[in-house]
């Protein structure tokens, strides 16, 4: 019997990013579709840009949780176009962001606020933070580093 999609989809978001593992794959925003093509499940995965090296440790950690579900017949599809934007991460992603220390990506350029003192004084240290996706920020008030996701 196979599964509703919403369930997995459920399932899913319980799959947690390998470089940020606070925040699901579907929080993300990189699952991009779900569906049955007969008896076989197609997940559909938008890397956060074409060369992350998480991608296929992603893949594999999406196949692993659907199998321990029970599914066997899975096709993993990295879906390139339209390509991944900073716009999918869900609001609750978002929040599991700034709850970790990483300030969630806004369009207006830097991050808002500090997300461990919540001060606005901050400088930017280096475009190029943790991983390619992050930039190096530090809060000027409270002198702490933080990663700031960059807006794509």
């Amino acid at each position: 019997m196979k599964p509703p999609v919403a369930d997995i989809w459920t399932w899913l978001d319980t799959v947690p990013d390998p470089e940020i593992p606070v925040i699901s794959v579907v929080d993300l925003g990189i699952v991009r579709d779900v569906a049955w093509d007969g008896d076989t499940l197609e997940v559909a995965v938008t890397p956060t840009y074409s060369g992350c090296p998480a991608t296929r440790v992603i893949s594999l950690d999406i196949e692993t949780a659907l199998r321990d579900r029970g599914l066997n017949d899975i096709r993993i599809k990295t879906r390139l176009a339209p390509p991944w934007t900073t716009d999918w991460l869900s609001d609750k992603g978002r929040a599991r962001l700034e709850e970790y220390g990483i300030a969630p990506p806004r369009a207006a350029g830097g991050p808002e606020k500090c997300p461990r003192c919540a001060s606005t004084r901050l400088t930017r240290i280096s475009q190029f933070g943790s991983t390619p996706c992050k930039a190096q920020w530090r809060c000027d008030n409270c002198l702490e580093p933080f990663d700031y996701f960059k807006c794509i």
